[in-house]
């Protein structure tokens, strides 16, 4: 009964079409009145406690670089730098598309904010060079999900927040599950491109290329201070926002000079705007995910997957097809503040790494992000590249097939994720 009044509440509220902080709110409400222990001051509280968190402070930065990165040239030397790289080879743009998408994962942790700017840059190109619009739509899209993968990740942020499962492990074990997502956009993008009569642009020098390196170095050196400093305990995941953002702010003002105080302003108020529905995001959660304990719903789920919990392969299995499910309804930040609270006990129950579980937990709701009809990413790419929605969504499909095959891979062979990630930790 408890699940089907927190489940049907729900679902009630988004089928009106009230926003899903609200939605949270509401079901969170509905528990406690069902229970008869309906308080708003209670209410009031968890909303308060839900954002009064030291390792949340990394949303709102990693927000600020990722925006002051694609405005202060940043993204635009990353993809010069990728295009000196692998231009040159048959569907080169393909390429470097994938190549840019992965060191600009490494500066932002931003899908949204990724794949816009790569839209903004190399879809015109590549429609240019006689490449179809729909596939090249589909593939920046799918490249851009890789950012909330690799460090420093939002999504890793929120989930390590929400599960008490550390920040800084589920950075370092999502390296090379997002190096697997990319290679999988590599061999996809060959397999569609083999027979296209496209001619690339010619091979650029030793010289033109140690040229486009020295100008995105600045951009290049980020990643690599964030991963080692977490590694070596140089900061914590929170401080490595700040890092990120007041690095991508001196390299914008003071040595690439392309802004200044009236560009930076609005920067700053489009940050501050993500960053707050977030914020109210994880805080209605808070209320949802307090009466989920009260009320004992992780038990019963654990009741309910008991046959599984012997087998944590087909229980990850499970566990992944349901959150596919619910992430073709759903936004990568509400799937996580609404699943978390009721998989982490059954998780820990069957024995699976909790942090395996995140980046597999991650991965999913990533690939969700271009999962019609909601497909956050998919409505970034069709609104700054100017394409229809079907056209995005039909180009996207193979490359999201290709994701989802590297990600049941890794749940038959969780080495992939775990073995990798102890040589990080």
């Amino acid at each position: 009964m408890t699940i089907a009044i927190f489940l049907g509440s729900l679902l009630a509220a988004m089928a009106l079409g009230v926003p899903i902080a609200f939605a949270l709110l509401l079901c969170g409400a509905a528990l406690m009145w069902q229970m008869n222990m309906f308080d708003a001051q209670i209410l009031a509280q968890n909303v308060i406690e839900g954002a009064n968190s030291f390792p949340l402070l990394a949303v709102p930065f990693f927000m600020l670089a990722g925006e002051i990165m694609n405005a202060g040239g940043l993204s635009r030397r990353i993809v010069n730098f990728a295009m000196a790289l692998v231009g040159h080879i048959k569907g080169g743009l393909g390429y470097v598309t994938i190549v840019a998408a992965v060191i600009m994962a490494s500066l932002s942790g931003s899908a949204v904010a990724d794949a816009a700017a790569l839209t903004a840059l190399l879809l015109p190109m590549m429609v240019a060079a006689g490449h179809d619009r729909a596939r090249s739509a589909g593939l920046i899209a799918s490249a851009g999900i890789i950012a909330p993968i690799i460090p420093p990740s939002i999504g890793f942020v929120i989930f390590g927040v929400a599960a008490n499962v550390s920040i800084s492990k589920l950075f370092m074990a999502g390296i090379f599950p997002g190096v697997w997502l990319a290679l999988s956009l590599v061999a996809t993008w060959w397999w569609l491109v083999r027979k296209e009569m496209v001619v690339p642009p010619p091979r650029k020098s030793a010289a033109e290329v140690l040229e486009a390196m020295r100008l995105a170095t600045w951009a290049l050196v980020l990643p690599f201070i964030i991963v080692f400093g977490l590694k070596f305990g140089v900061f914590t995941p929170t401080e490595a926002a700040v890092v990120a953002a007041v690095y991508s702010l001196f390299v914008s003002t003071v040595v690439y000079r392309e802004l200044n105080f009236s560009k930076l302003v609005p920067l700053f108020v489009a940050a501050a705007k993500t960053s707050a529905v977030v914020m109210f995001l994880v805080a209605a959660a808070m209320v949802s995910a307090w009466m989920i304990t009260v009320a004992n719903l992780p038990g019963q789920v654990v009741e309910l997957l008991q046959p599984l919990l012997d087998s944590p392969r087909l229980l990850m299995l499970a566990i992944m097809i349901l959150t596919i499910v619910v992430g073709t309804a759903l936004d990568m930040t509400p799937t996580i503040l609404l699943l978390t609270p009721v998989l982490m006990p059954v998780v820990k129950a069957a024995g699976i790494d909790p942090v395996y579980f995140g980046v597999m937990f991650i991965i999913n709701n990533a690939i969700g992000l271009i999962t019609p009809p909601v497909g956050t990413v998919l409505n970034a790419v069709a609104g700054v590249g100017k394409v229809g929605m079907d056209e995005v969504t039909k180009g996207v499909l193979p490359f999201m097939f290709a994701q989802f095959a590297i990600m049941f891979l890794m749940v038959a062979f969780p080495q992939l994720v775990m073995v990798p990630a102890r040589w990080f930790y």
